[in-house]
């Protein structure tokens, strides 16, 4: 029987190329994804739009992806390459389900399905991902049949319209000129980032681009794609430093993550940006609310506590932070993985939206970046560091035994284990939904203390 527990994960399908994820598979995948949506309420569904990044693998999945679409009796968009956001803006614009192929920030061999329903609206393992693995399955197995339909094929080259759409949330045209450093790392947004920020066809922004691997390359030959990893930025901070430029920009793979580094090529946490952007929001949607994941710093609430909003805190998650966004009719969220969501975009996250109020913020005043973040930032973080751990339930009951004295400390499990110390630090310890792994963050007044708690709960999870 088929199995494709190993590739449906909770908020998408990522698997390695052709030994866990082949073209049968996205063609069931395809059919499947109509079969659900049609079975949950959606039976008005009579198209989907697919796009795909830069993989090797990517268009011949998509193809048989749209295959089965087609066969379950659904046309489809077929809007070609694209970032995910991209892909978002054409659910979201078209009002039609999506589907996006991509492997993000993973190596040249894995390759995934990002799918939504119409309108940019979540799918996850808890909102029909895993009714859609279950019917894969059978399709697979014989035991249900993919469907005789014919449906059409348009295609669509959505890329123009989305940077219009972009342009007009957030105006640049009246900045100061800055000179960006924009490290695409061999993914989509070398694609994307000159559509929008400065393409013959739309107006001239004051943007001076210096663009870091622009050429789209799946095999990712410069670094992987994926900012979060300081090893990664090594090319980006050395070159704003060379150039003399204002910021720079990392996106990763398929491009709906960004960071920032300062003008002096050092990293500003996601939490600071999400405050910035947070706060401008907040200009213009006064007593909005704002979403922030579980481990965002904490200095998030207070800033948007101080401009009049109000938050709500999350789990972990882009799937619970979209639904979350839309059942609170919430104007902004982030989180600490540099996804940024906007009500202004159905709710969906775009690192490209992000990184265009990043520009405006700095650009509308004189400060440079680094003085700019500084409002932003005050507690010391640890980053999210991973442990190897067999028994994880374990572990994590021996890392509360260890606090469960301390007079004043709060505990929840609202996703993993968060501990609240009366100084103002935290600790969240969650385990990964793939792998035998623990996931420490950790936030203090100081960095003595961060310091401190990280290495105590570090012995017990790895002694």
């Amino acid at each position: 029987m088929s199995d494709l527990s190993r590739i449906v994960k909770a908020y998408d399908v990522r698997g390695t190329v052709p030994d866990q994820f082949d073209e049968p598979t996205a063609e069931a995948l395809g059919a499947a994804f109509v079969q659900t949506l049609r079975a949950s309420g959606g039976a008005a569904v009579n198209r989907v739009v697919v796009a795909h990044d830069m993989r090797d693998s990517s268009p011949s999945l998509s193809t048989a992806f749209t295959r089965g679409a087609r066969r379950a009796g659904v046309d489809v968009v077929e809007a070609g390459l694209g970032s995910t956001d991209m892909l978002y803006y054409a659910s979201g614009a078209l009002d039609v389900p999506g589907a996006m192929f991509t492997a993000s920030h993973n190596p040249a061999q894995y390759n995934g399905i990002k799918m939504c329903r119409a309108g940019a609206r979540p799918i996850g393992q808890e909102t029909g991902l895993a009714e859609i693995r279950d019917r894969a399955e059978r399709i697979l197995d014989g035991t249900l049949a993919i469907g005789d339909g014919d449906g059409g094929t348009e295609r669509q080259d959505l890329l123009i319209e989305y940077a219009a759409h972009l342009r007009t949330l957030v105006d640049l045209s009246k900045i100061r000129t800055l000179k960006v450093v924009v490290d695409a790392g061999n993914g989509m947004a070398g694609y994307t980032v000159p559509a929008v920020l400065g393409d013959a066809k739309l107006d001239p922004l004051p943007l001076e681009i210096v663009p870091l691997y622009f050429e789209l390359d799946g095999a990712f030959p410069n670094h992987e794609a994926n900012p979060l990893e300081p090893a990664n930025l090594v090319d980006l901070c050395k070159a704003v430093r060379e150039h003399g430029a204002d910021l720079g920009i990392a996106f990763d793979g398929d491009a709906d993550r960004c960071f920032v580094v300062d003008e002096r090529g050092e990293p500003v946490s996601p939490s600071a940006v999400t405050a910035m952007v947070a706060v401008r929001e907040l200009d213009r949607h006064p007593g909005s609310t704002i979403i922030h994941n579980l481990i965002t710093s904490r200095a998030v609430p207070e800033i948007v506590a101080e401009n009049g909003g109000v938050t709500v805190r999350t789990r972990v998650g882009h799937s619970f932070i979209k639904a979350e966004m839309a059942r609170v009719n919430a104007v902004f969220g982030g989180e600490h993985s540099a996804h940024y969501y906007f009500r202004d975009f159905w709710y969906a996250d775009t690192g490209m939206l992000a990184a265009m109020h990043v520009l405006a913020a700095l650009g509308e005043q004189d400060e440079p970046l680094s003085s700019l973040v500084v409002r932003y930032v005050r507690y010391a973080d640890s980053g999210e560091i991973n442990s190897t751990v067999a028994d994880q339930k374990a572990k994590t009951a021996e890392v509360e035994a260890a606090f469960a004295g301390i007079e004043g400390a709060r505990f929840d499990t609202l996703d993993g284990l968060t501990i609240d110390l009366p100084d103002g630090s935290w600790i969240n310890l969650r385990a990964s939904n793939t792998e035998p792994l623990l996931r420490l963050n950790v936030e203090a007044p100081t960095p003595a203390r961060m310091v401190q708690l990280r290495d105590q709960v570090l012995t017990i999870v790895r002694g």
